[in-house]
């Protein structure tokens, strides 16, 4: 016997034998039970079947209220007290001793003792015609205030960036799940083949904390990763042809890798090999494509101005912009992070006074542009937008910087703030409520799990039936939680 064949074969995995022992055979008809996706392939491959496309579009399980995301992550946590939920007993007993029943059995960042309850030093007043009560270091979220559905009662059970940013977007405050955009375009595929179902835009010069699990595949095909596009550059970093490969050679070099990507995919059954083909066709086309929708100096300078852009930056405005660009496209899940949320008061930057003041400078005009970008051209009741950090921060002073001239607050999760707007939900509305210190959530509580499952049920999903099965179980977005807010849902 060959030598060669015989090492081959001590190297077989279990799986890879039943499989090639006969088409027909109880070791093949076995193996193929035990995969929800698999026995497709497997018919397709016995009938000469070229594997089908990972990404093409797919139905949801019901009508959806919602075709694609935008969703704007404000990375570390922004001061919700000083944006979104006023207190005004909380301003009458700025500088009191913080009462020790909000204290017990309770753990902080970077806080011990008896901390000082802090009220805003923000002008609070209602806006719009529904009268949302917004403060004024976000001037230009006024004007919009009619297309917002605020939640007061947001909480989740982290107080540390990773793990929050990680059971935010996983569900689970580990590594090795995978992204919320990952399971919509999962469940999904994409409406545009030249470009990706699921794009990352980051700005402000730090990724998130989660790093890119936050948009990772964990035991998804991983061609439904993310993929992290810059708005100053090159657009997608390795996508160029290499120096001295023409496009008309890397067209036959990808041709013959798929000719061998095939002959693997119909001996092995792996669907990772489907996935290196599906992204290498995809990396193929979005050359061309790419770069054109990437570049925002196509616009009309009146709405480069909207925006508050400009072309060949990386901003926060420039990604907003390009947001739009992308979805408009048929981009399914559009992520973008923005960095330095995390107002502890460690210096002038982090002061929720001047310092949030010149953040939003940079962040809110952008999201208004958005906003009404998206229902002038009538893509705003499809689109669904999401605006928020990982958690809260305190009622009281940060610990580290009580004594500091500048005012900070330390992590906190059992409640804070957010909004959505468009995509079927209730526009000009705040739903939830916290207590007269913002200690605690006493109506309305929407964890982390119940947005995940809101954000599916407007796609289209239940969220219990969307799963995947891996090592004997069937995992979800939502793992074992979640109900859908159906009060915020048009």
């Amino acid at each position: 016997m060959n030598p060669f064949r015989i090492e081959h074969l001590q190297h077989q995995t279990r799986r890879q034998f039943l499989l090639r022992a006969g088409r027909c055979s109880l070791g093949a008809i076995a193996l193929q039970s035990l995969f929800a996706g698999p026995e497709a392939r497997a018919a397709a491959r016995s009938q000469g079947a070229a594997p089908a496309d990972p990404l093409a579009p797919r139905l949801p399980h019901f009508a959806p209220k919602a075709k694609r995301v935008i969703y704007l992550h404000m990375s570390g946590g922004p001061p919700h007290l000083d944006i979104f939920d006023y207190k005004p007993e909380l301003v009458k007993r700025d500088g009191q001793d913080c009462p020790d029943e909000f204290l017990k059995g309770r753990r902080f960042a970077f806080t011990g003792g008896t901390p000082k309850l802090m009220g805003t030093p923000r002008t609070f007043s209602p806006h719009g015609r529904s009268g949302i009560w917004m403060s004024d270091a976000v001037p230009n979220f006024h004007r919009v205030a009619d297309e917002m559905c605020v939640i007061r009662s947001m909480t989740t059970d982290q107080f540390n960036h990773t793990p929050a940013e990680l059971l935010l977007y996983t569900g689970s405050p580990r590594q090795g799940r995978p992204s919320m955009g990952s399971w919509v375009t999962y469940g999904l595929g994409s409406e545009n083949s030249d470009l990706p179902g699921f794009v990352v835009l980051i700005s402000s010069g730090v990724q998130p904390s989660g790093g890119q699990s936050c948009w990772g595949t964990g035991f998804l095909p991983s061609v439904f990763q993310g993929v992290q596009c810059r708005s100053k550059g090159d657009p997608v970093l390795y996508a160029s042809d290499p120096p001295g490969m023409d496009r008309a050679m890397r067209r036959r070099t990808l041709d013959s890798l798929r000719r061998l990507n095939q002959l693997q995919e119909a001996e092995l059954g792996d669907p990772e090999t489907i996935t290196r083909i599906a992204q290498y066709e995809l990396a193929f086309r979005m050359q061309a494509s790419v770069p054109e929708v990437m570049d925002i100096s196509r616009e009309p300078a009146s709405m480069i101005e909207a925006y508050g852009a400009s072309p060949g930056d990386a901003s926060f405005a420039n990604n907003c912009l390009l947001a739009r660009r992308l979805v408009e496209k048929g981009v399914r899940y559009v992520q973008l992070f923005d960095w330095g949320w995390d107002f502890h008061g460690t210096g002038p930057g982090e002061d929720i006074r001047n310092g949030l003041t010149e953040k939003m400078r940079r962040t809110d005009k952008p999201v208004a542009a958005l906003i009404a970008d998206l229902r002038q051209r009538g893509l705003l009741e499809d689109t669904l937008i999401v605006w928020g950090g990982e958690f809260g921060r305190t009622p009281f002073r940060e610990g580290r910087t009580a004594g500091s001239t500048n005012l900070g607050r330390d992590h906190y999760p059992d409640c804070y703030s957010m909004f959505l707007a468009g995509g079927g939900v209730k526009a000009g509305i705040s739903y939830g409520e916290t207590d007269d210190l913002g200690f605690s959530i006493v109506e309305n509580r929407v964890h982390v799990h119940d947005l995940q499952a809101t954000l599916l049920h407007l796609l289209g999903f239940d969220h219990k039936r969307l799963t995947h099965r891996f090592q004997g179980r069937d995992y979800r977005l939502t793992d074992v939680h979640g109900e859908v807010v159906k009060d915020i849902i048009a």
